[in-house]
């Protein structure tokens, strides 16, 4: 659990595909383009966000029928802001560890360490195909990432790195420049056992989809506990999908016309494709292994996490999961510039508050 002086982080998903971040036909007045990914970030850093995740995909689908590459995007992002810290979504598999440590690295001193990244162990089994990469099986998925993330550190920490590795080989690889310190951020997704167990061997950050306070802190306290043991220490990002209102009916009239204008062929083939995540593990866990078409027609299970009413709710139920040992908060949203704005002008400042108001009572207490 996150202790009573730390404030929460705030990241955005940067949509640097097309059709928005949920499957529906409503309308979503968000860009995929760069002008409007450029003013995007630098609203964002304006109004009191810390991070954006820019999304990984090589083929079109679900309503994403244009896709920009993560890693040049969130430079361009980079190049744009002073402050934000921009986390790239990298792809094990695609990406060689050497490659990867390069390109980070590069990064971290063009824009004076603000480049993180997000290491995907999955998404989907289809774009492995089109592109001729070999699908792994669930478990051996978070083996090969949990090998490219020390391959990534020893890169960058080490002068004449040997990694004798079953997915990855390097013999006396020296790197330089090394990063600036702090290292990179190293994040990953995932609810499964093994992303959890991964997480608490290796990642800075670990990041589950959307989910009440009660299922995340099942989540917390496992991975904090295997963390622990491990001499080990990960924060939490939990992912969530935002809907701030002047009212509660508004809030919940916006929901509902999102999951009334559902496409349900796309929502239905995300269903197919991502039954090769969670639901793949061995425990039958993860991911989406439990996700409705309601929680569906949002990538990430973001309804799920509840952030929808005003802003003064929606600040109370952001406390609520960082008392369940949520760090951060990755929020989506339908109109992203504006609503943006309007979560970081409204949203933020009362999270902040109570923050403060619950630091207090801690202090008062000891």
């Amino acid at each position: 659990m996150a202790s009573h002086s730390d404030s929460l982080k705030f990241a955005y998903w940067v949509p640097n595909v097309s059709g928005g971040l949920v499957i529906s036909n409503i309308e979503q007045r968000t860009g995929w383009d760069i002008d409007y990914n450029r003013k995007l970030a630098q609203i964002a850093e304006a109004n009191g966000f810390d991070y954006a995740l820019s999304q990984i995909r090589f083929t079109a689908g679900y309503g994403a029928d244009n896709q920009h590459e993560s890693v040049s995007f969130s430079h361009a992002l980079l190049a744009a802001t002073t402050t934000l810290k921009v986390i790239a979504a990298i792809l094990p598999g695609p990406w060689n560890p050497a490659l990867a440590a390069k390109q980070i690295a590069t990064i971290n001193h063009l824009t004076n360490g603000r480049v993180a990244v997000n290491v995907v162990s999955g998404w989907f089994r289809g774009e492995f195909a089109a592109i001729g990469e070999l699908w792994l099986d669930h478990d051996e998925r978070y083996r090969r990432s949990e090998e490219f993330i020390r391959a990534l550190r020893g890169i960058w920490t080490e002068d004449s790195f040997t990694l004798k590795g079953d997915f990855y080989r390097f013999t006396n690889y020296s790197m330089k420049p090394k990063p600036i310190e702090p290292l990179p951020e190293i994040f990953q997704g995932g609810s499964s056992r093994a992303a959890r167990d991964m997480a608490s061997r290796v990642s800075d950050w670990y990041f589950t989809n959307g989910n009440t306070p009660e299922e995340i802190r099942k989540q917390v306290d496992d991975i904090r506990a295997k963390a622990k043991a491990n001499g080990h220490n990960v924060k939490i990002g939990v992912n969530a999908f935002a809907i701030a209102r002047e009212t509660e009916a508004e809030a919940r009239a916006v929901l509902d016309e999102i999951i009334a204008k559902a496409n349900p062929e796309a929502v239905q083939g995300f269903a197919d494709q991502v039954k090769n995540a969670g639901k793949a593990s061995p425990e039958g866990e993860g991911n989406w292994a439990k996700s409705s078409f309601e929680d569906l027609v949002q990538y990430n299970d973001g309804f799920r996490s509840n952030l929808i009413g005003t802003p003064e709710q929606i600040a109370e139920r952001i406390l609520k999961l960082k008392d369940a040992g949520a760090d951060l908060i990755l929020l989506g949203f339908l109109h992203f510039q504006e609503e943006v704005e309007f979560f970081g002008k409204r949203v933020i400042p009362l999270v902040r508050e109570l923050e403060v108001a619950r630091d207090r009572e801690l202090v008062a207490a000891e």
